[in-house]
């Protein structure tokens, strides 16, 4: 688990694509790897990846194909910088919400506006997404916690104070690019359960602490 608040700039040095439609990648993050050890997860770029191999500056991970799909593919290149941070200690403050690392998919900058000191960004939002993103929720965006500023049927627009723009990628972003997007699990739940009828049969049974025998 993460929270969104992103530790480090790190850079994709190596990437190595297998046979099965898998890639390795080794990422240069000194501050992701300066307390890690081999089977610990680490966020590059809101995607969750298991460190298998690490030195002090960089460590390797394998990326399956499924995800590689999912993902923003321009993400997975060498030089490419990536947002990085540790999975959330037991203790530390939730300063973001609550990430898993287990991206929805990708959306698009449609338009980027400055306002000030801060930048507003807006998204494209496809059906199956536009149900989870709602006004002032929470959002990772290239797992970066953010709050939802504005929301429409195909759109959403969050905005960045100057300490997000100079800290991750989110600052670079520029109209026609991708990004990963994970909504909100609350959210995702919530959809599930009315897919299902929640509230009805079964659902009324465990709403009122009832059991079928």
């Amino acid at each position: 688990m993460f929270t969104g608040i992103i530790e480090e700039l790190g850079e994709i040095v190596a990437l190595t694509h297998g046979d099965d439609g898998s890639a390795r990648i080794t990422v240069r993050g000194p501050l992701a790897v300066s307390d890690a050890k081999s089977g610990d997860s680490i966020s590059v770029s809101g995607v969750c990846l298991t460190a298998v191999e690490l030195d002090p500056e960089h460590f390797s991970a394998d990326v399956m194909g499924q995800t590689l799909a999912m993902s923003n593919p321009d993400q997975w290149a060498v030089g490419r910088t990536v947002n990085l941070e540790r999975a959330a200690a037991v203790g530390d403050r939730l300063g973001g919400h609550i990430v898993q690392g287990h991206i929805d998919g990708t959306c698009r900058v449609v338009d980027v506006r400055d306002e000030g000191t801060w930048r507003v960004l807006r998204f494209s939002l496809d059906a199956a997404h536009a149900p989870l993103v709602v006004d002032k929720g929470s959002i990772a965006i290239d797992g970066v916690s953010l709050t939802v500023s504005a929301a429409g049927d195909d759109w959403f627009e969050v905005s960045l104070i100057p300490e997000t723009l100079v800290r991750t990628t989110l600052g670079a972003r520029q109209v026609g690019e991708l990004v990963n997007i994970e909504t909100d699990i609350l959210a995702r739940h919530v959809a599930r359960l009315a897919r299902f009828g929640f509230g009805e049969s079964v659902g009324d049974a465990v709403a009122y602490g009832r059991s079928e025998a």
